[in-house]
């Protein structure tokens, strides 16, 4: 393929990928941020920058000014970047196209530029994460959780120390009569391994399986705390524990735990009364399996939480995540692939990502605030809000829920109308009005887009999210 038509074919792409990144540059383009953009794109596993490009779709040739002077370019680039960018122009019929080739990182190894390690993020650039860096630099090493636990147990030890029964059931496969068989199923899903007559525990075993964490030393601190308060603040405590179960066979006891702490709510019915749980276990099922799986399990000394207040619950876990907070519903990335993919087998959660978009669902189905999805200070947060009816929302609510409605259409194959988004509020025709001012208010955040294709029909207006 010639290159012009080759950049014709990148620029029907759509949506930047890790591997393409466009600029219009159409006099000069800084040379500071050049050498992020090269640094971000070779940590990203290499690609291309093209300049003369519009940035946004859809795309066109505008041609550009910049770096005349191929050659010194490339050299400069080296002496700051100590790794070597091929410059190449090119005549398009269009306008002159400047494309920067940027090799791929070595495994193991990243690259700085002015004291950080770039990535982009969206339209920017930011710092990778620490978890991030350590995820990167720990490549080419066994994983943390492939890793053995215990060592040099015989066969009785290995059974006396994981919970196989339930492990078995969980698979819906008859328990073996055979203690060898039992053994024999472990080795062959690599989560023991057998050492002559001796057997070895691997950590993603012990912390699936284990009767007790605490007897094994070096995961002791990564079981599941649970904190509940008195009240809406952290000033009064009411319970603190941790659980004493591996993950998968002490799940379902831990989210039947969370439930008997949840506040409850009264309501009548005709002429019962009846209680209500705060949240219903359909969410709160999703976001603990969730916080389990993706949590870094290299931050050490920290563990997943949950934190009940009498109007929210909290549920975190150690590490930043794989995705922007605001990508959640539509995307995935798991950083624990296999613990994924065995929870999954296991029948605990969803491997490919729709466990949000249930949460998001049934915030929708049960009329609760839309979830807010956090990451600060090393950890990723989901709030999950008790009932509130729509006058006591504040604009952030209404803004957060207008988003999540409109990405989890998209995700649907549909599109967010301003009646969609009214029924999502249980409003009745005649609050068109105010719901218009949530679409426009949350189209000023820069979260979601009118849909062009309809045109500039107000009565037949489209909104899609931001990345769509």
């Amino acid at each position: 393929m010639h290159r012009t038509e080759e950049i014709d074919a990148w620029m029907t792409e759509g949506e930047e990928d890790h591997h393409l990144e466009f600029k219009e540059a159409k006099r000069q383009f800084d040379f500071a941020k050049l050498c992020k953009y090269c640094v971000a794109l070779a940590n990203e596993g290499g690609g291309h920058l093209v300049l003369g490009v519009t940035d946004r779709c859809p795309r066109r040739v505008i041609g550009t000014q910049a770096y005349r002077d191929l050659r010194d370019t490339e050299k400069k680039l080296l002496e700051k970047l100590k790794f070597r960018v091929d410059v190449e122009e090119f005549a398009h019929p269009d306008g002159r196209v400047v494309v920067f080739t940027v090799p791929g990182r070595a495994p193991g190894t990243a690259y700085a530029y002015e004291g950080a390690y770039w990535m982009r993020s969206g339209d920017a650039l930011v710092p990778m994460s620490q978890d991030r860096l350590r995820t990167i630099f720990a490549e080419g090493r066994p994983g943390w959780l492939e890793e053995h636990s215990l060592t040099d147990l015989r066969g009785e030890h290995v059974v006396a120390l994981l919970d196989t029964q339930s492990y078995f059931e969980l698979l819906e496969e008859p328990y073996p009569t055979d203690r060898n068989a039992v053994l024999a199923k472990l080795c062959a899903e690599r989560l023991i391994d057998r050492h002559g007559e001796t057997y070895a525990i691997r950590r993603l075993a012990a912390l699936l399986l284990a009767k007790r964490l605490d007897a094994f030393a070096d995961l002791e601190r990564k079981a599941t705390r649970v904190v509940v308060y008195d009240g809406n603040s952290k000033l009064k405590t009411r319970l603190d524990q941790s659980g004493q179960k591996g993950y998968a066979v002490g799940f379902q006891g831990l989210v039947g735990f969370v439930m008997a702490q949840l506040p409850q709510n009264e309501i009548i019915e005709g002429a019962l009364r009846r209680s209500v749980k705060l949240l219903p276990e359909v969410v709160i099922r999703e976001i603990i399996a969730n916080a389990l799986i993706h949590q870094d399990f290299s931050a050490l000394g920290m563990s997943p939480m949950i934190e009940i207040y009498e109007n929210r619950i909290e549920i975190s876990n150690p590490g930043e995540p794989a995705v922007e907070v605001e990508r959640f519903i539509d995307g995935y990335r798991s950083r624990n692939e296999r613990l994924a993919n065995i929870m999954r087998r296991l029948g605990i959660c969803e491997e490919k990502g729709s466990g949000i978009d249930r949460v998001i669902n049934a915030a929708e189905t049960y009329q609760l605030p839309a979830p807010d999805f956090r990451s600060a200070s090393g950890r990723t947060s989901v709030v999950v809000f008790g009932p509130k009816p729509f006058g006591r929302m504040d604009r952030d609510d209404r803004v957060r829920a207008c988003y999540q409605h409109c990405a989890l259409k998209w995700v649907m194959s549909e599109k967010m109308t301003n009646r969609s988004l009214r029924e999502r509020f249980k409003l009745p025709a005649k609050r068109a009005a105010i719901v218009s001012q949530i679409i426009s208010a949350t189209m000023e955040c820069g979260l979601i887009k009118p849909d062009e294709t309809v045109g500039g029909s107000r009565k037949y207006a489209r909104y899609l999210p931001f990345w769509a």
